[in-house]
């Protein structure tokens, strides 16, 4: 949801349309800096929250930060930003930052794995004194974007060493994108053994629902209305009604507007919603 006009104008909307949780982006996505947070903007946050009996909030980094860059000046950056975003979501009681693994751009996944892991040990060392962490996503596997494979991720958490302070966000879209299937309950189950012997289920803490535009491992990121593009309605039915995943606050980003005066959120709201026996 949209913070413009204050960070509780997010709570605001998301309880109008009947959602549990929200993520925001707690700057401009894609800017390095933000505007300073008042003790105001905390407050009124924290007190919309309460008020509108909203249990679950997120945080999503800006699409700027590569930790993955071969570039000083651009690794430097992207770190002192995840850091940054790290104290604003911890200002405002946010327990988690989503953020993109990165994109090995020139050099070699390898050697753009390496370097995710060493640019968050430096960041967690800088925020250990906070207890927001950040949650790493899976991603499609779009050019050289690293995070798609779930050994990839299962490396960086163990060459960090901080699984406590580390965790895993799962977006529906980027996983049929990169080539796991959740078409049915076989492919379902493998899939899910499958994250459980890399990253370990127990480090997801949030999971992104989005249907895909594009066929199953295009290894394009492009979301799409719950049902109505290429993953149908199985996958959902089946994460949602798992119980290993019942206590994990699950996030909409698909797109806004409205279709025949309904609102978009509202009409996946409902879909998903009838999805659960």
């Amino acid at each position: 949801m949209s913070v413009a006009g204050g960070y509780w104008k997010a709570v605001e909307a998301a309880s109008k349309v009947d959602c549990d949780c929200v993520q925001v982006f707690t700057k401009n996505n894609n800017r390095w800096k933000g505007t300073v947070l008042t003790d105001e903007d905390c407050d009124k946050f924290q007190s919309s929250l309460d008020q509108r009996d909203i249990q679950h909030t997120l945080s999503h980094a800006s699409y700027l930060i590569n930790l993955a860059s071969n570039k000083d000046e651009l690794l430097e950056k992207s770190i002192d930003a995840l850091v940054d975003e790290l104290q604003r979501a911890d200002r405002l009681g946010i327990p988690y930052v989503v953020f993109h693994p990165g994109s090995h751009t020139t050099s070699t996944p390898e050697e753009g794995l390496a370097t995710i892991a060493n640019s968050l040990a430096i960041v967690l060392q800088r925020t250990s004194d906070l207890t927001t962490f950040p949650l790493l996503e899976n991603t499609a596997g779009q050019g050289s974007n690293l995070g798609f494979e779930f050994g990839q991720l299962s490396y960086i958490i163990e060459q960090v060493n901080q699984p406590e302070r580390l965790g895993v966000c799962i977006d529906t879209c980027h996983t049929f994108a990169a080539g796991y299937s959740l078409a049915n309950e076989q492919d379902y189950e493998t899939t899910i053994h499958q994250m459980e012997s890399t990253f370990g289920i127990n480090n997801i803490k949030a999971i992104h629902l989005n249907d895909s535009k594009r066929p199953f491992a295009s290894k394009k990121d492009r979301h799409e209305h719950i049902g109505q593009g290429e993953m149908g309605d199985e996958p959902f039915r089946l994460l949602l009604n798992d119980p290993r995943f019942s206590h994990i606050p699950m996030y909409l980003e698909t797109e806004k507007g409205e279709i025949d005066g309904k609102d978009m959120d509202e009409m996946n709201l409902e879909k998903l919603r009838s999805l659960v026996s």
